[in-house]
């Protein structure tokens, strides 16, 4: 199955990923990569989709589903370095999987998620992604073919 990163989110303060559910009114339902617990975020909560975080490079910016398919040529069948890896082996891995990233703006902090993130993707969802121009082509055949119904 193909993983949508606009449904894949990642909560500030909170470890992990998160899938979305659904809307509530108090906010966004959502259930856990790893555990599959459900949770309510409120509309307070820092949400972010991994369709709309981008990596800093020296020509501009790379969306992260093209990062995650350039770390997953490098490294094959395997698992991203660990997130405890040290600064060094993390720069390291980039300069292989994104040579061109900005050195001034995309910090050891940042890689720190992005490993973090493909690994889980790698072992609770998939590294096989949806394409979002498809998507809304999807929804729209969906939309006519209920309006034929009616």
């Amino acid at each position: 199955m193909k993983t949508d990163l606009s449904k894949i989110l990642s909560v500030s303060g909170q470890s992990g990923l998160f899938l979305y559910l659904s809307q509530a009114r108090a906010g966004a339902i959502v259930e856990s990569l790893s555990d599959k617990k459900r949770s309510c975020f409120g509309m307070s909560s820092r949400i972010t989709t991994l369709e709309d975080v981008s990596i800093y490079t020296e020509d501009g910016e790379v969306k992260l589903k093209d990062v995650f398919l350039k770390m997953k040529d490098v490294l094959g069948d395997e698992d991203a370095p660990s997130a405890k890896s040290s600064p060094e082996a993390l720069k390291a891995f980039f300069e292989k999987a994104l040579p061109e990233y900005d050195r001034n703006r995309f910090y050891a902090s940042h890689m720190k998620k992005v490993v973090e993130w493909y690994n889980a993707l790698k072992h609770y969802a998939s590294l096989d992604f949806t394409d979002p121009a498809q998507n809304a082509e999807e929804a729209g055949t969906e939309e006519s073919a209920a309006n034929l119904q009616k």
